[in-house]
């Protein structure tokens, strides 16, 4: 990286030299002045013979005479600019050139980080500005050792994936106040899938008390989107399904644009299904209207708040019932495991 930088340096300063060089030099001497100087007298003189002619013979041979003098003079090379223009020039490109360092540099400093990040998604451009803010802030929190600067650190560091940095500084926050949601749910899930990082295996303890964190942290903000979210991602790492399904309807409930628990929810449902043949038939018959889990959807009532005896759901389903289809050729097996599944739902629901 040193190496890259002084590489990059080096060309730079040669790149401005080779720009310089010419403009610190100033006009060239021109090496055919003197000659130059004898011809243009040359002609002057020839000219002024001219004008005040009276003797017409001799008017040919100043007339050759001036030609050729002329013919030399335009045979010469271009003189080079007077040294008051050349000095004009020089000003001018050097100006031009310190305009174009001053804007290079404002710019850099100002509008142009706009327009990068303008380039950027809202995720994107926030884990750009997190990271060019770490250095700064984990100076401030080394230096002060204080709480908010330890979190706000936590936070950067968490938010740009520079995991290792916000183990540190979640922990150093809880050691000055151990009940921050915040840094007791992250630092849980960071140790709990820090395996998956490092390629070693977590030790079981170990898991253990990274659940506890997280578990800590949902009982001591349990309205945080968060809070459920990691939740929810922490037990069905345990395999507890059912309540990590609870856990992240109620993420989605207090986020409702979130979508970080979408792919999660579809594997546990479709783990639940395989092993749940209520299930199975529910999702394949009835979720498009009643919703995923019973719930309520855009067609069909909520059947967690439903208070139809199993007879009376049985009657519902195979008959149909006002905008409700009938699904007369469901058979013994799989019917009885769906009213076992809506019984349930009613019981958890009451």
């Amino acid at each position: 990286m040193i190496l890259s930088l002084t590489l990059l340096a080096l060309i730079l300063l040669v790149a401005l030299w080779l720009v310089l060089e010419p403009l610190r030099r100033g006009a060239p001497a021109d090496p055919d002045a003197a000659e130059r100087e004898r011809l243009t007298g040359e002609r002057d003189r020839l000219y002024a013979e001219l004008a005040a002619l009276e003797d017409e013979s001799r008017r040919p041979d100043l007339e050759r005479r001036a030609a050729l003098t002329l013919r030399a003079l335009d045979a010469l090379p271009p003189a080079p600019p007077p040294a008051t223009r050349s000095g004009q020039t020089r000003t001018l490109a050097l100006a031009g050139l310190g305009a174009a360092a001053l804007l290079t540099v404002a710019g850099a400093l100002t509008f142009v980080p706009r327009w990068q990040l303008a380039s950027l998604n809202a995720q994107e451009a926030q884990n750009v500005q997190a990271t060019l803010a770490l250095p700064q802030l984990r100076r401030r929190a080394e230096v002060s050792s204080d709480k908010a600067a330890y979190m706000a650190w936590g936070k950067a560091a968490f938010d740009s994936g520079h995991y290792d940095q916000a183990l540190t500084a979640y922990g150093n926050a809880l050691k000055l106040d151990p009940r921050q949601p915040e840094a007791l749910r992250r630092l849980g899930i960071l140790l709990l899938t820090r395996g998956e990082q490092t390629g070693q295996q977590v030790k079981p303890e170990d898991a253990q008390q990274a659940f506890l964190l997280i578990r800590t942290a949902a009982q001591l903000a349990p309205k945080e989107p968060e809070s459920q979210l990691l939740l929810g991602f922490a037990l069905a790492r345990f395999g507890q399904d059912a309540d990590a399904l609870t856990a992240l309807e109620r993420y989605r409930t207090l986020d409702p644009r979130g979508r970080d628990a979408d792919d999660l929810i579809t594997a546990i449902r479709a783990r639940q299904n395989d092993e749940d043949p209520g299930l199975r038939v529910y999702a394949a018959n009835c979720a498009s209207c009643h919703g995923p889990n019973g719930a309520g959807g855009a067609f069909g009532p909520s059947l967690r708040a439903s208070t139809l005896t199993r007879e009376a759901l049985r009657s519902v389903i195979v008959n149909g019932k006002g905008a409700m289809p009938a699904y007369p050729n469901l058979n013994t097996g799989d019917l009885n495991a769906l009213l076992d599944v809506l019984e349930r739902w009613q019981k958890e629901g009451s």
